[in-house]
């Protein structure tokens, strides 16, 4: 139905293999795509370069956000090996424990802050890097979740922060409209991935989420890919800026 073949993308945020990151890469990767992968640190790489093993890819480079020139290293690299690229996966998220668990209402400012320049403003700064590689267009993908919209209980700080990667999307895809370059939000339901078991008793949210879906199913990793793939293709030509729900129904109902 499509191909990424002769399409090279950035893939920022795997942590191992259940990373929703993994999952998108593995369908980019299967379309024909080739792909720069990101690791955070020395600690994480050998989980990274697990997953890179099993796409074929050699092409790892480290990348923290919060370290400065990091992430423009990693444009550069993207840049001086293939010229350009087609497309930017951006799976990032963070809020220090202290306040990802407390109420908002007591979140601190510098943690407020810390997680809104890590899962929200390193969005805006893929697409500034992205935009004089993608002359040809591209489409840029980031990651997020319902909670954006509606209160989840124990999602807490990552609402409000959710809720600005979303609004920050839906304006990069004006502003970058004309030169071709689409924006999109995937929303996946709960998936037990590492990111998500530092959220309160989030066991307990996959259980909710489970009974309440239609057809009573968590997505998996694959289904967000799956869709990936398709938003990177040239058969999503006319899509740009919109929230992606891969949740088997959960966000229609009350």
């Amino acid at each position: 139905m499509f191909s990424l073949n002769g399409k090279r993308g950035i893939i920022l945020g795997i942590a191992n293999e259940h990373s929703i990151a993994a999952g998108c890469a593995a369908a980019l990767k299967n379309a024909g795509a080739e792909l720069l992968i990101t690791y955070l640190n020395d600690k994480a790489k050998p989980y990274v370069a697990a997953v890179a093993g099993t796409l074929d890819t050699d092409f790892l480079l480290p990348c923290d956000v919060r370290v400065p020139g990091s992430l423009e290293s990693v444009f550069a690299a993207a840049k001086a090996r293939w010229g350009g690229i087609d497309f930017v996966l951006h799976s990032i998220a963070y809020a220090p424990k202290e306040d990802l668990l407390g109420r908002v209402t007591d979140c601190s400012e510098a943690g407020f802050l810390e997680a809104m320049a890590i899962s929200c403003h390193s969005f805006i700064r893929c697409a500034r890097l992205s935009e004089p590689l993608m002359a040809k267009g591209g489409t840029l993908l980031t990651v997020t979740f319902y909670g954006s919209e509606r209160v989840v209980p124990r999602y807490n700080l990552m609402g409000p922060v959710k809720a600005a990667l979303e609004s920050s999307m839906r304006v990069l895809a004006c502003e970058l409209g004309e030169q071709g370059v689409r924006v999109h939000a995937l929303s996946p339901g709960p998936i037990k991935t590492r990111a998500a078991s530092g959220l309160d008793r989030f066991d307990a949210l996959l259980e909710e989420t489970k009974a309440r879906t239609p057809s009573h199913k968590l997505v998996e990793i694959e289904d967000v890919g799956a869709l990936a793939a398709f938003l990177c293709s040239d058969k999503a030509r006319a899509l740009t800026g919109a929230v992606h729900y891969v949740d088997y129904g959960l966000n229609v109902l009350a």
